[in-house]
């Protein structure tokens, strides 16, 4: 904090050098702070790098472990590596632009500080931690001009007198505005910039008191030269110190369970203080909540809609069989890449459940049409899956074709959420599509050869 734009500027120069050396790396943009009125306001002493890369011989995982040697070899810096949407959600939910947020909040901001140092180096060992950080502050000079009560009320200089004095001297007030042609320009009062660039200066400025006499503004005030911290971070009126991290190649729900235990268990809380976890695990916490309900309604009104066709509970039940056949696909192809259920990822189970259901129902009806033609139960099923092989397949290679893009740009940017759904769908695609082609014939049949046909024309 309080880094000028010029040395900013040096230190990002080094940062896009250390970023070029590396292999995959081949261009690097640099952004140096944002105006105020932006919706992400950053001053001068923050920057952000966008890097382009291709990928060759190694993960990314390994690529982004040897950035994150970089960028710690550059001193005097803190810093957080993701993608460039993945910055805006983390920012929008912890106003960090980091995965998990720890805040500290206490009366103290040297305690709070404390603290956080304390936390941070409790779990900077935590697998899968990655980029943690206290927030920045910095003991900057001030200035302070502190009244004597005493000395006013002797002066007779009410403290709203004072103040305005204060105001107008070092800040300034428009008094008038002079004209010159068609341009305008405000007049302003303050101090001499003699009694404002030095102690000594401020002290011998004049002050009139109650009798109208001309003072020295040190004999009712007190002019000391102190430190204090650059910004003073607060939420619900509370000041709060902030420490950050991001994850990888572990889901931030165990993360920050783990973070929990080590801090109760280990950091000493002082009283009149304490810690709030947030970041993406806690929107995520509350969304799979909601999902896992809307689920099952889901699955409630498939089975509605289901009995409202076909009038019979163990056909139904027989179609719902295909939710737990894309199942097995999506929670594979989870395992396989990412290894973590995420939000996209259950969005991704929902959908692809409407879809499983709509093969089952293809198969049913088409079984439940040869039996009312008179033709035998194994018949049926043998001439029903003939028949429905090809659009069911066709549907599941149509739907495999429009995912497949989403499911190898997975790292790229701006994919982090098509990415992950498009995996649940195409992995519960492949085993629905053709474990449905097995498993709903032989139920079907195994189920309906003990009943009479006169049950099956229903």
């Amino acid at each position: 904090p309080g880094v000028s734009l010029y040395e900013n500027n040096n230190l990002g120069k080094i940062i896009e050098r250390e970023l070029l050396s590396i292999p995959e790396v081949t261009s690097t943009a640099r952004r140096t702070g944002r105006g105020e009125l932006d919706e992400h306001s950053q001053s001068t002493n923050g920057a952000e790098i966008d890097v382009n890369f291709e990928l060759k011989d190694r993960p990314q995982e390994e690529f982004l472990t040897e950035v994150r040697e970089k960028l710690a070899s550059v001193p005097g810096i803190a810093s957080t590596v993701g993608q460039p949407l993945g910055h805006r959600i983390d920012h929008m939910l912890t106003g960090t632009r980091a995965s998990i947020a720890i805040k500290i909040f206490g009366p103290d901001l040297t305690q709070l500080f404390m603290t956080a140092n304390d936390i941070k180096a409790e779990i900077e060992g935590i697998e899968g931690l990655v980029d943690v950080s206290v927030e920045q502050q910095t003991e900057t000079p001030e200035l302070q001009i502190r009244a004597k009560r005493d000395m006013l009320a002797r002066h007779k200089i009410s403290m709203e007198e004072f103040n305005h004095y204060i105001e107008l001297a070092f800040s300034g007030d428009k008094v008038s505005e002079v004209y010159e042609g068609q341009r305008s320009f405000d007049l302003v009062l303050r101090l001499n910039k003699n009694y404002t660039e030095s102690i000594e200066g401020i002290k011998s400025a004049m002050i009139v008191n109650g009798e109208g006499v001309m003072i020295p503004l040190e004999e009712v005030a007190e002019i000391v030269s102190v430190g204090g911290p650059n910004s003073i971070s607060r939420e619900n009126v509370q000041r709060k110190i902030v420490v950050s991290a991001n994850t990888a190649g572990r889901d931030v729900v165990s993360i920050v369970e783990e973070i929990e235990q080590r801090v109760n268990d280990n950091v000493n809380i002082p009283e009149n203080y304490m810690v709030e976890y947030g970041g993406q695990f806690q929107s995520a916490k509350k969304a799979s909540k909601t999902l896992m309900i809307m689920t099952i309604i889901a699955i409630f009104v498939i089975f509605l809609l289901l009995y409202g066709e076909f009038k019979d509970v163990t056909l139904s039940a027989i179609v719902l069989i295909n939710l737990p056949l894309a199942l097995i696909g999506g929670v594979f192809a989870i395992f396989v890449t990412s290894n973590t259920v995420s939000i996209p990822a259950i969005i991704g189970f929902i959908t692809l459940f409407g879809i499983a259901t709509r093969n089952g129902i293809l198969l049913i009806s088409r079984y439940q049409f040869g039996t009312t033609q008179g033709i035998t139960l194994r018949q049926s099923v043998i001439d029903g899956s003939k028949d429905r092989l090809t659009p069911i397949l066709m549907t599941a290679l149509t739907s495999a074709l429009a995912l497949i893009p989403m499911v190898m740009n997975g790292t790229a940017s701006g994919n982090e959420i098509q990415s992950p759904m498009a995996v649940v769908v195409l992995g519960g695609l492949l085993t629905s599509s053709f474990l449905n082609m097995y498993v709903i014939p032989i139920i079907y049949e195994m189920i309906y050869s003990r009943k009479p046909i006169s049950q099956n024309n229903d």
